[in-house]
Formats: C-alpha cells, sequence, structure tokens
C-alpha cells in the first residue's frame, strides 16, 4: 500500500472514476458500433477541462473488450495525461494476466492505497469464463483485514460487479454472485462509507446501512435503466468525480461528453 500526498488545501483529495471502456488491440475497435477509443479520448478531455487536480485515477473494469495486451497499453497511454496516480482492477471482459504484464513493476495494481484521511480498498470479482463476478475468499480476506487496519481512516471499497439490484432485469443476473459475503464483511465495520462499482454501464446512487453505494456511466457506450432485457442508453459516454473529505463525508457527481453520435450495429443484443 502506499500514502499519497494531497494536492487539496482543505484536506479532501479527489477522485476520478473511469470504467467500462471497452478497448480494443486495433485504435479503431467498434464496441456495438462506438469506437470506443475515441469515446474514452473525449471522457478523458472532458475529465482534464473539469478536474485539474486529481489526486487518485480509478480505473474500476473491462478495460478492454478483447483481453489482448495492445489494449491495456492503450489505455496506459491514453489515461497517463491525468496527472494522478492511478489503480486499475479487471471486470468480466479483462483478461487478469494480460492486465498484470501490462501493469508489472508498477503500482497499477496494488488493491490498498491511503490516500488523504481515506482507505481504498479494490477487489478482483473477475470469474473467468463468467459475465456475472463473485469474490473469492482470499479477495474477502484481503477485504476483512484492510478494513480492520484502517484506523482511523475512512474506507472506499471498489470492486467490478454490482451488488445489489439496480431495478434491470438482464443486468441483475450478471451482478456480484455472492453479495451477502461482501456485506457480512462490511457491516461489521463502521468506518466504511461507500462501494463503488462498474459494470452496470448506468448512473446508480442509493444507501444501504448508512453507506453510499454508487456506479457509474461508461466511458462508452450506455445501457437503459430498468430495462427488462439488453438496451441500449441514449446518454453520452462519461465520468464519475468523488471528493473524499478529512471528515469522512462525500460528495459526487457525474459528467457526460454532449454530441456523440454512432449508428448501433443491426441485431445487437449484447455486448
Amino acid at each position: 500500500m502506499a500514502s499519497v500526498p494531497l494536492k487539496a488545501v482543505d484536506g479532501s483529495v479527489l477522485v476520478l472514476q473511469l470504467t467500462d471502456s471497452h478497448l480494443f488491440a486495433e485504435a479503431s475497435g467498434k464496441l456495438l458500433g462506438l469506437d470506443t477509443g475515441d469515446s474514452l479520448q473525449r471522457v478523458i478531455d472532458l475529465a482534464l477541462a473539469e478536474q485539474p487536480a486529481v489526486d487518485l485515477l480509478l480505473a474500476s473494469g473491462d478495460l478492454s473488450q478483447d483481453g489482448s495486451v495492445a489494449s491495456y497499453e492503450r489505455f496506459k497511454a491514453l489515461t497517463s495525461v491525468i496527472p494522478a496516480v492511478a489503480r486499475w482492477y479487471p471486470g468480466n471482459h479483462d483478461d487478469r494476466d494480460n492486465m498484470t504484464r501490462v501493469a508489472r513493476g508498477s503500482d497499477l495494481m496494488n488493491p490498498v492505497i491511503d490516500i488523504g484521511g481515506w482507505r481504498i480498498v479494490m477487489l478482483d470479482s473477475l470469474v473467468p469464463g463468467s459475465v456475472a463476478g463473485h469474490l473469492a475468499d482470499d479477495q474477502l480476506e484481503l477485504l476483512d483485514e484492510a478494513i480492520a487496519s484502517a484506523a482511523d481512516r475512512h474506507v472506499l471499497v471498489s470492486f467490478h460487479h454490482h451488488p445489489v439490484s439496480i431495478g434491470s432485469q438482464w443486468m441483475d443476473r450478471i451482478g456480484l454472485r455472492n453479495a451477502d459475503a461482501l456485506f457480512s464483511v462490511l457491516d461489521r465495520y463502521p468506518q466504511v462509507r461507500a462501494v463503488l462499482w462498474g459494470h452496470i454501464h448506468q448512473a446508480f446512487d442509493g444507501m444501504r446501512n448508512g453507506v453510499r453505494l454508487l456506479a457509474s456511466p461508461s466511458t462508452g457506450i450506455q445501457f437503459m435503466p430498468r430495462s427488462h432485457s439488453f438496451e441500449l442508453d441514449g446518454n453520452g459516454p462519461g465520468y464519475r468525480w468523488l471528493r473524499l473529505a478529512a471528515d469522512g463525508t462525500l460528495t459526487t457527481g457525474i459528467s457526460r461528453v454532449e454530441g456523440l453520435t454512432f449508428t448501433v450495429e443491426e441485431g445487437a443484443t449484447g455486448y
């Protein structure tokens, strides 16, 4: 784990979440008709214009669509212009080995980071060959130990798959399969302030037992909220920012790229 110097004079830190970029090895790779590299670049440009003092970039899974080394190298290059410490963890479309290979020699995939008055714990919910997620015993043990040793720090926990129902029938079948095991750990620790994930390609903001539950738009295609079956939404790609205050309060918001249009592939029924 690493301790990160603060930039904000008020003692708070700014986290930028980019999620579900679905890059390909090829620069012109498209997902359902959308050039995901171009879309990610537009989101990065927007974030740089709006958030000039980011402390931590959190890439919350599905960085890649094809799992290739080249796609992770592209993601690393595209996001290198953001002047912040960065952390990655995998989603269901990622290849854990290739992601780790590109991150080798860096702290990109270290699962715990102390930043300001907060400890952020990042878990791996990837199950190879499965769209749904699961937190293995070693991940739950990591979580328990990281929170127990956080002392007086506030805690944010992040991973890829959604652990609660989002009211979307097709998506709720492919969320985190052992959410009860996750919450059995979290419920023991009052210093846990928020849980943050990706995967659902849409915004989500809720509460559970006093803990904020958050999810964010993809930097690419968006899924229609509360849909019965797979359906795309017309909202633009975007990112989430989170301001983590020294007193444990959290403020957050979403910003989206406007005016990006693309032609959806005919007959698209999934991604």
